[in-house]
């Protein structure tokens, strides 16, 4: 959403009201003049200012929990775009129809406000610093989690402002302001209450004066019959432009007493253009990011101790706001559990095999195959206890041929190093032989989607995005799945996917772009592109094939593609141009990605790193 909204040439970005109505009066005299802004307001908000009769009118453009936008009380629309183009034929509300949009000057970028410009630090660092990550982690972490952890970010960067001083008393700002420069326009925030409630202190004349920040049931924020805003620094940022009821605007931060709070390196000196804002977020860019939040608790996850968690299986899949914080809203991601990054001390992996001693075997089965079961166990490590899978050869009738099967599995799945693909931890042989693997306790995302018809179209897309996430880092490496597929996707929680089942994987050579089988065996023909079926051919553009079967699977909440057909019937629909019909509710972006992994000819079928971006720019879009 924010390329396509920076794209369009009316579109102004971080600029304020009295600039929008200077461009507008200088460019054009012309009823229904407009131009598009970011709203100060209103996180992934906009506003639309239009001219009329000489004048200036301003219009809020809010997005709204459904994801959708709209102007107050009007007509809900998939983008600022849409919005625009409806008030160009509908006033609906709207002084008078947009006729004519006021463009950005030549060689003119949309402006970008000093949080925006801070926020890309800002994240790395408190991915970096709060999970202990890393490298492609690190990067994989913010790239998948972005929509959160911009709200996070974005709802709890004032605690590193240095006109932030926390919970203390009216009595102790008054002090601090009137000590050192006695600048009018001097101000600082507290904290009131632990209900959200703040103050804003701000020295006039000598004098502090204090206005109350109440927090409405929305979470807006606002001083008696101001303006509302989603988080305090566009409070700030807004009254340091103008007064807009205060005595005057905010010009100088007062620092707390014990500097930085954590923060490395001073305050640069106060730009002339704006002293209080940019200040403040200069301040905050001039060190490391330490942890926004100290022991951010995890929803439903109770901990005793490094290391230690709950059970995820005790977890509530739809809980998502973290208690006794509500202002931040933060989701669990998947960086909140054991198994996002290493999956344990580097030192504790030295081997490749495990000491059947120190692995333990618990009654009932995960799963089970034509390999053996899949069983829970507990693995003693040096330093801790790890909750594993386990998977155990039947050894029956001592099948050598299944055995050589599942050793090749080990060694595809000791190659790999990924965040969305079950980690391999070890080989054990003893009574029978054995793959221990990372555990993902909630099962197969099909069976999950089945059992829970309540999840979300933001959810199964942030799930199946981590999955080509995850096929993305195979292409990259010339491994090809063969076997992709929603049974074949583990869930650790509901926002956390890893792609699991490696027995038909193969290794494609650098210098070649397939694999070709010997011959066909009891293969998944519902999940297969053409030519694996045609031509034994199999490559990373036959797994985007299976991707589009997968996100199918995923958005028709687990069903079974192609239900009541068999294998021939398939390929006859296939062969014959047909394909799946939409799952129902499933959107529009989401099901034209599907058709276009189900592109008949390999070439002209995308790969992963086309695949990946376009699902990426989808869910961000619905999940800020």
């Amino acid at each position: 959403m924010a390329d396509a909204v920076n794209a369009l040439p009316f579109f102004y970005g971080n600029i304020t009201r009295e600039d929008a109505e200077e461009y507008l009066q200088q460019t054009s005299t012309s009823n229904g003049s407009y131009l598009l802004r970011q709203s100060r307001n209103y996180l992934g908000g906009f506003a639309l200012s239009v001219l009329h009769s000489s004048r200036c009118y301003h219009y809020t453009i809010e997005r709204e929990p459904n994801e959708t936008f709209a102007i107050a009380g009007g007509k809900s629309h998939r983008s600022p775009e849409e919005v625009i183009d409806y008030h160009s034929q509908e006033m609906d509300g709207l002084v008078c129809l947009l006729k004519k949009p006021c463009n950005r000057p030549k060689n003119m970028q949309p402006k970008v406000g000093p949080f925006e410009d801070l926020k890309e630090k800002l994240i790395r660092e408190y991915v970096k610093q709060t999970w202990n990550l890393a490298g492609s982690a690190l990067e994989q972490a913010i790239i998948s989690q972005r929509p959160q952890l911009e709200k996070l970010i974005s709802t709890t960067a004032h605690e590193k402002m240095p006109w932030f001083h926390g919970s203390i008393t009216r009595e102790d700002s008054e002090p601090r302001l009137q000590s050192g420069i006695r600048v009018n326009g001097k101000f600082l925030i507290r904290q009131r209450d632990t209900n959200g409630s703040y103050a804003l202190c701000l020295l006039h004349e000598g004098q502090v004066m204090h206005y109350r920040i109440d927090r409405d049931r929305t979470s807006k924020l606002s001083i008696p019959d101001g303006k509302k805003f989603d988080t305090l620094w566009q409070l700030v940022e807004h009254y340091s432009y103008k007064p807009d009821g205060l005595l005057r605007v905010l010009t100088e931060p007062c620092s707390r007493p014990d500097g930085d709070m954590g923060m490395i390196g001073g305050r640069p000196p106060l730009p002339r253009d704006h002293p209080g804002i940019t200040s403040a977020f200069q301040n905050a860019a001039g060190g490391l990011f330490n942890k926004i939040k100290t022991q951010l608790p995890i929803p439903g996850i109770k901990k005793s101790g490094r290391g230690s968690r709950q059970s995820t299986s005790d977890l509530n899949p739809y809980e998502t706001t973290v208690p006794g914080y509500p202002e931040a809203g933060k989701e669990a991601m998947p960086m909140d559990t054991d198994v996002y990054g290493p999956y344990a001390d580097p030192d504790e992996l030295r081997s490749s095999t495990v000491d059947r001693s120190q692995l333990f075997l618990e009654d009932g089965e995960l799963g089970s195959g034509n390999f053996g079961t899949v069983i829970k166990g507990t693995y003693v490590m040096r330093k801790t206890r790890k909750p594993v899978a386990v998977k155990i050869l039947k050894n029956d009738d001592n099948n050598q041929s299944m055995h050589e099967e599942m050793l090749r599995e080990a060694n595809v799945m000791k190659q790999l190093d990924n965040p969305y693909i079950v980690r391999m931890i070890g080989i054990c042989e003893a009574e029978s032989l054995m793959l221990v693997m990372e555990l993902a306790d909630l099962g197969p995302l099909n069976k999950f989607l089945q059992k829970h018809k309540q999840t979300t179209v933001k959810n199964i897309t942030e799930l199946v995005h981590q999955v080509s996430m995850g096929m993305k880092y195979l292409e990259e490496h010339n491994f090809v799945h063969r076997d992709l597929a929603a049974r074949n996707v583990l869930l650790v929680t509901h926002h956390y996917a890893k792609i699991s089942d490696f027995g038909l994987s193969k290794a494609v050579g650098e210098d070649q772009n397939y694999y070709k089988a010997k011959g066909h065996g009891k293969w998944p023909v519902k999940w297969y592109a053409p030519e694996c079926i045609n031509y034994l051919k199999f490559s990373s553009k036959s797994d985007v094939w299976s991707f589009g079967v997968l996100m199918w699977e995923g958005f028709s909440y687990g069903q079974k593609p192609y239900k009541g057909m068999k294998g021939n019937e398939v390929m006859q629909k296939i062969e014959s141009g047909e394909r799946m019909d939409a799952p129902m509710n499933c959107p529009m972006e989401i099901y034209e990605l599907m058709r276009t992994c189900w592109t008949y000819k390999a070439d002209e079928r995308p790969g992963f790193t086309v695949v990946e971006p376009r699902l990426r720019d989808f869910y961000y879009d619905i999940a800020q």
